[in-house]
């Protein structure tokens, strides 16, 4: 049986301004109600790192810009640098090591700032999703979870991009059964950052039928970089793409870049004590960057350990719980998916999570 339990209320959108003058604050607070959002105050990057990634815009005065800057946020659309002073030169090189849109002076630029307040908090919704799945051990099930996600996607009538980052999982698209379609492969796309299209990478790539495609590693243990991986997502976001991407279990760049993008992220754990006490290691790596991580816990449980249990051990709320899937080793075998039984069903409650959840901030190489 795969069950659903409850999942947390979508946020609503909130636009933040890290601001150092209280008198700045307060005039960003009657611009933000001129433009009807809602606005999140800080007077420092304490703790900004998770709002910075998941806020439609983000406003910054020249010196919380260079503190974001120094502190290594990650680069993303829609940040704004604002001053009441004429523009000298460090306010320019604080917008520019931030990676700032526009700078923008006030009062001169109120209606400028009021109308990009309401603009990217109005079309929050519109764009893509990125979804992250990882397991808590070897084997949990993970690559098979992100391909049935964003098979299901598909099946829905989404086009879903599937990437995969595991360089030593042996393919994602030997688990579509996609490995003879032609198309490229990770080693096969250069891209060292900036703006790629979607379209252009939809066609480049293996289609595994209908609105799929997969971006694989190959059977030859390339790596990307961070910055080739933050434009494939940030391309599918602005397409309004289902982006889900299967992450190994070791952090480091190109995984960071995965989670400073994701609206989700899920971890996979199989019920039993060795494989929670292995996810609690990975939930450890992960740290700060991971909020609102969630866990599948994936049967059978040798031990008669349940989803309570897990998500005792491991200090986090539970997603879905699914049985074993009768046959799954077979189907994968033979190359693709099962189109029903537990993975797909829980599949669609993931997805299901996925679409209510609320976009992260547009993120940027």
């Amino acid at each position: 049986m795969t069950t659903a339990l409850t999942t947390p209320a979508a946020r609503p959108h909130r636009a933040l301004a890290l601001v150092s003058s209280p008198v700045l604050q307060e005039e960003l607070l009657r611009l933000a109600a001129a433009a009807g959002c809602e606005l999140e105050l800080a007077a420092d990057t304490t703790g900004a790192r998770v709002p910075w990634v998941r806020a439609p815009v983000v406003i910054l005065d020249a010196r919380t810009a260079e503190r974001c800057a120094a502190a290594g946020l990650p680069r993303r659309e829609g940040v704004l640098v604002v001053s009441t002073e004429p523009g000298g030169d460090e306010l320019w090189r604080a917008a520019v090591a931030v990676g700032a849109e526009h700078v923008v002076h006030l009062p001169d630029g109120e209606a400028f700032l009021v109308g990009a307040l309401g603009e990217r908090v109005e079309r929050g919704d519109e764009g893509g999703r990125v979804l992250a799945v990882l397991g808590g051990r070897g084997g949990a099930g993970a690559s098979v979870l992100a391909a049935a996600v964003a098979s299901a996607a598909a099946e829905s009538g989404r086009r879903s991009l599937l990437v995969d980052l595991d360089p030593l999982g042996g393919g994602l698209d030997l688990v579509l059964g996609a490995e003879e379609t032609a198309g490229l492969r990770w080693s096969g796309i250069a891209l060292t950052g900036g703006r790629v299209a979607a379209s252009a990478l939809h066609e480049a790539l293996p289609s595994a039928g209908g609105l799929l495609t997969v971006l694989s590693c190959g059977r030859d243990d390339v790596a990307p970089g961070p910055a080739a991986v933050a434009a494939v997502l940030d391309a599918g976001r602005r397409a309004g793409d289902l982006v889900v991407c299967d992450l190994p279990r070791t952090p480091g760049p190109a995984v960071h870049a995965v989670l400073d993008r994701a609206d989700a992220t899920v971890l996979v754990v199989p019920a039993e004590v060795r494989a929670c006490a292995a996810a609690a290691r990975v939930v450890a790596a992960l740290g700060e960057r991971v909020p609102g991580l969630r866990v599948v816990v994936r049967g059978p449980a040798p031990g008669g350990l349940g989803a309570a249990d897990v998500s005792r051990a491991l200090g986090l709320p539970v997603l879905a719980t699914t049985r074993p899937h009768p046959g799954l080793a077979a189907h994968l075998e033979r190359g693709g998916l099962p189109r029903r039984g537990p993975l797909p069903t829980v599949a669609r409650i993931v997805l299901d999570a996925l679409v209510d959840a609320r976009p992260a901030g547009r993120c940027a190489a």
